[in-house]
């Protein structure tokens, strides 16, 4: 993704009135602060999208705030794509403070009401909890104890539970279509004939082995991440532009859904993880898992939604694919290239790039009847907007700030999708071993037939020159 020089301020929009917020950061030191939490807050505070904040960060390590100031400016050059200036990091490292776990919610109460007194009036709290699903109620017992709960939103991080119980417990994001209508007539089972939604990962655990031995790939990633953007992709019209309407319709969908049958999942692991520390010699902790699911409805029955997704895998990519149905019969002569290259398809690239391609059959210029595989693509780096694109952390805590929860996770849909899930999770099929680099286990292309997978790409997205 591109981003300007910088110092830039996307000063085009007109800041909207938020209330001054205290973010406080449960886990502050884990992977996800380094990698995601502490970029985009840096980044978010140093703009003119955000309203003036202060955050407040607390985990097991005993740092202090000059500490914990050295350890994100750290994370912030190592991990952040636009990083700040000399300047422009000092105006924003004295908002950073630090409580080490072990100090009490008495110490996190006190430094949380000095962040309040540096903010004025009107001071709202945001409590981030990237931390593991087993340390979530232990989290709310500390916001409790520390009297934190008044003028606060809390945001758990994925996975919300491990299971439908947990996510009961724990209870006591519009889409492209509906503004196009070259789209929406065709976006049902008479015209689409499949989808695939593919999120595989290069990374491997990063030091998260406790987090992922006891959560895996379907928990960490397809509950709360893939099946969210599946809803995205079958929700029906809501009533209106606005969170509640949206999430009703994403619910729905949840609704619809079919039980998950083992028989079609692929559950995977990579050859070395149960040699990683910590790691069980014994270890069936899936760290890929493919699967196909149905939804139950008049727009989507027997169209097959497949999904997949895996640490240490050939490329790291977050694609939906759309396969539209061919003609049943065709009028081209064998040997005319129609149908070689598969089905056209609209695919959306929903990394930071922020792509999409329509695929479809085109004469070869000449004589004869020969036809080729062509495509229009857009992405965002060719609009003039292209400084303002926000990455994903940097949206999630943004849309947090104003209140927006419609790309957020309901408690009804968590509790449907784990309902749904019930009979893998007690009875998973074994795992397979995938060699790292790879796009997973050999039986995933039974899983799909008689489709395909749509990656790895055959062709190449087209660069802008």
């Amino acid at each position: 993704m591109a981003y300007p020089a910088p110092g830039f301020h996307p000063t085009r929009r007109v800041r909207e009135h938020l209330a001054p917020h205290v973010v406080v950061v449960f886990g502050a030191t884990g992977d996800l602060a380094q990698r995601k939490l502490l970029p985009a807050l840096t980044r978010l505070t140093l703009s003119d999208l955000a309203p003036d904040l202060q955050i407040v960060g607390t985990s097991l390590e005993d740092y202090d705030d000059e500490s914990f100031r050295a350890f994100a400016w750290k994370a912030v050059n190592e991990f952040a794509a636009h990083k700040p200036t000399d300047e422009e990091w000092a105006t924003f490292v004295d908002k950073l403070h630090y409580v080490p776990q072990s100090a009490g919610p008495g110490a996190l109460a006190h430094t949380v009401a000095a962040a309040e007194q540096q903010l004025g009036n009107d001071v709202q709290r945001l409590h981030y909890l990237s931390v593991p699903p087993k340390a979530a109620l232990a989290v709310i017992k500390t916001l409790r104890a520390a009297d934190l709960v008044e003028r606060s939103r809390v945001v758990m991080e994925k996975p919300f539970g491990s299971d439908l119980e947990s996510a009961v417990m724990l209870n006591a994001h519009l889409a492209f279509r509906f503004a196009n209508g070259l789209f929406e007539p065709i976006w049902n089972r008479t015209f689409i004939d499949h989808i695939q939604i593919d999120v595989p990962e290069t990374l491997g655990l990063d030091h998260r082995v406790e987090f992922y031995e006891s959560t895996g790939a379907y928990r960490d990633m397809v509950v709360t991440h893939l099946m969210q953007v599946l809803a995205f992709v079958a929700i029906e019209p809501p009533t209106a532009l606005e969170p509640r309407a949206i999430s009703e319709e994403k619910n729905k969908v949840f609704r619809s859904l079919l039980p998950i049958n083992p028989a079609d999942v692929v559950r995977g692991q990579y050859a070395g993880y149960r040699d990683e520390e910590g790691v069980s010699a014994h270890s069936d902790t899936e760290t890929f898992v493919a699967l196909k699911c149905a939804i139950d409805n008049w727009r989507w029955a027997g169209v097959p939604f497949y999904l997949r997704t895996g640490k240490r895998m050939a490329e790291a990519q977050r694609i939906i694919s759309i396969a539209f149905r061919q003609a049943p019969k065709s009028m081209f002569p064998a040997g005319s290239g129609v149908g070689s290259a598969g089905p056209d398809h609209l695919t959306f690239d929903l990394a930071d790039a922020s792509r999409l391609s329509l695929s479809f059959y085109g004469k070869r210029p000449g004589p004869g009847m020969r036809l080729d595989k062509l495509s229009m693509q857009f992405a965002t780096r060719e609009t003039d907007e292209v400084g303002d694109v926000l990455e994903a952390y940097e949206r999630l805590l943004l849309d947090t700030l104003r209140g927006d929860h419609t790309l957020f996770n309901t408690a009804e849909g968590i509790e449907d999708l784990w309902e749904r899930s019930e009979a893998l999770l007690e009875d998973p099929p074994p795992v397979k071993p995938y060699a790292p680099g790879s796009w997973g286990p050999n039986a995933i292309h039974q899983l799909v037939a008689p489709d395909a997978w749509r990656l790895p790409f055959e062709r190449a997205w087209r660069e802008r020159k």
